[in-house]
């Protein structure tokens, strides 16, 4: 890489440059925009943030799982290079380019099931789910849309509504969007009788309330993370989504896979709902999909795809092509470097490690994840009661040292990793490393 893969701390962090930047910040943004860490960056590739003040941190987020590939991937940097020189911009809509058409061939290619397919760029995650249930609603002519606890899909209106937590996504933004339907989620840390039975009783009591509270036949889809991101990296137990997947088959409700943090090799294989031979009806992509740029795609069944009339899908920006070229860029990278091999040895690294420090410190009560999308829930010890103090206490120290790590979880007790997949392997021993003391030093 051309930045030196190595953590370096010159600073108290944030240092001085960057505390300047921050209170530009304040003046000019809203408090409304959050900031995990007020580091400002000036270059980053491989495993490492550099700062305004000179520190080389050590990425443990990758922009909330975007820069899979490495910030700056020398593929993606070149392809876009290359069209901003040409065109940055005309409207797919209006005129369209051959770009955005490959994307959408990869796409149709890489999704899981041979099936006959189409794709849709837009700009965001959120846009994405939007339209999936904007396609799923008109392609059934059904109102409602069933998701579950736990999940995160957005910040829209509708994404915001199907979204589960309150804090901060949808406190004071109501009223929300009608016909939403939550159910629960396996989530087998948390299962009341145990994590053996979570699988079959949480399905069950999925498929009761859907069929009591909203009946099938006015359900156009269900919507689910095949891992859940924001509510706290939840696996669901195995057995739950096929389960899931059967009665939406059996019931003519379409199966939506929102695959936006979980896609493009995270989790050790293409995508999550691969794990279990899910094959969804529709999924969305987003994130890792553009390395960095915005783009995001609403791939489905091809029958589905269609019903929708000329001119109900699209938008001004979106399948940019800047964007479509960096996704061409990210998908050669992925294959040409065999990153779905590489966050499976991410996992075998890193889940070890963890497991080893939840058998050493009893404020860790759970482990979990696939590949390179790893989470430890902390609680107060001997219990299963949340404790966001202590990942707030280990967030701290782990800045402090030189590591970005980010939090999630409904409870906010949850510490997520989501490293470059590109990240050497020492870094990601030394970041384990400051993990491990910033736990010891609670």
């Amino acid at each position: 890489m051309s930045i030196p893969q190595e953590r370096r701390v010159v600073t108290a962090i944030p240092g001085p440059k960057s505390q300047e930047l921050l209170a530009r910040k304040q003046a000019a943004v809203p408090p409304g925009i959050g900031t995990t860490l007020p580091v400002f960056v000036t270059r980053a590739g491989g495993g490492v943030l550099q700062d305004a003040d000179g520190n080389s941190l050590i990425d443990f987020g990758s922009g909330i799982a975007v820069t899979s590939v490495g910030n700056a991937a020398p593929k993606v940097v070149e392809r876009v290079q290359r069209q901003v020189a040409d065109f940055t911009h005309t409207c797919f809509m209006v005129t369209p380019y051959e770009s955005y058409v490959r994307v959408c061939e990869k796409l149709n290619e890489l999704t899981p099931g041979d099936h006959d397919k189409r794709t849709v760029l837009v700009s965001s995650g959120a846009e994405a789910v939007e339209n999936a249930v904007k396609i799923a609603r008109h392609a059934t002519g059904r109102p409602a849309v069933v998701v579950f606890d736990h999940g995160y899909h957005g910040r829209t209106l509708l994404t915001m509504t199907l979204t589960a937590k309150n804090m901060p996504y949808k406190e004071g933004f109501g009223p929300f969007a009608p016909e939403v339907y939550r159910v629960p989620l396996a989530y087998p840390f948390r299962w009341p009788s145990g994590p053996d039975s979570c699988a079959e009783e949480a399905a069950e009591q999925a498929i009761d309330m859907i069929t009591k509270q909203v009946g099938p036949g006015n359900v156009a889809a269900v919507v689910i993370e095949p891992i859940a991101g924001e509510g706290g990296f939840i696996v669901p137990a195995r057995g739950f989504l096929p389960r899931i997947a059967e009665f939406c088959k059996a019931n003519g409700i379409l199966f939506v896979a929102d695959e936006v943090q979980t896609g493009f090799a995270r989790t050790g294989t293409l995508f999550a709902c691969e794990d279990e031979g899910i094959v969804p009806d529709i999924i969305t992509t987003a994130k890792g999909i553009a390395g960095g740029l915005p783009l995001a795609g609403v791939t489905g069944r091809a029958e589905i795809m269609d019903k929708v009339h000329a001119g109900g899908l699209g938008g001004t920006y979106g399948g940019n092509p800047l964007a479509c070229e960096a996704t061409l860029g990210v998908l050669e990278t992925i294959e040409e470097e065999d990153l779905v091999a590489r966050a499976r040895r991410i996992g075998d690294i890193m889940l070890p490690r963890l497991r080893a420090l939840q058998e050493r410190f009893d404020v860790i009560g759970d482990v979990r994840g696939r590949g390179a999308m790893i989470a430890i829930e902390l609680v107060e010890p001997g219990t299963k009661e949340p404790n966001p103090a202590a990942v707030q206490g280990i967030v701290r120290r782990c800045h402090a040292e030189g590591l970005l790590v980010l939090t999630a979880g409904t409870y906010g007790n949850v510490l997520r990793f989501l490293p470059p997949l590109v990240i050497p392997e020492h870094l990601l021993e030394e970041g384990l490393g400051i993990l491990e003391k910033a736990i010891a030093e609670l």
